[in-house]
């Protein structure tokens, strides 16, 4: 492994991160949205994480469809149905149903705000990597 790969691991983990916070900060945002478009609440978004397969790095590099990786890891946003729906009962609210019960997001603030810690360690952890992998790609060239 050469540091060109480091360098791309690096950077795929941050691009994941990135899109981690992005996920947090909609859940956040929409903590209180009892009705979206479907006429449902909103539903909590979790990232999965994933190692880079060789085999659709190869396919991508082969179809010249995307900058090749040489690993990492992919993240990808999912409906969390993990946390049931809350069913709070205020009959003078807009998307209470006929009995009164309105239903709310499965978004608890706690967690999202202990995820959002989390995530920005596993982004400094990532920054450091990277500076590390400067740092060494630096010092290499000053080797006489």
């Amino acid at each position: 492994m050469g540091l060109s790969d480091a360098f791309d691991i690096s950077y795929s983990g941050i691009l994941a991160n990135r899109l981690h916070m992005e996920v947090i900060a909609s859940n956040i945002a929409n903590i209180n949205t009892t009705k979206t478009s479907s006429g449902l609440p909103y539903v909590k978004k979790s990232v999965v994480y994933s190692e880079v397969p060789f085999s659709t790095e190869l396919d991508k590099a082969i179809d010249r469809r995307e900058k090749l990786l040489k690993g990492g890891v992919e993240a990808k946003v999912v409906e969390d149905y993990s946390n049931p729906m809350p069913i709070v009962y205020n009959p003078g609210h807009p998307d209470a149903d006929e009995r009164g019960y309105v239903r709310l997001p499965n978004v608890s603030l706690p967690s999202e705000m202990a995820d959002m810690v989390y995530v920005s360690k596993l982004y400094e952890a990532n920054i450091a990597v990277l500076n590390s992998t400067k740092k060494m790609a630096s010092d290499t060239l000053q080797i006489q």
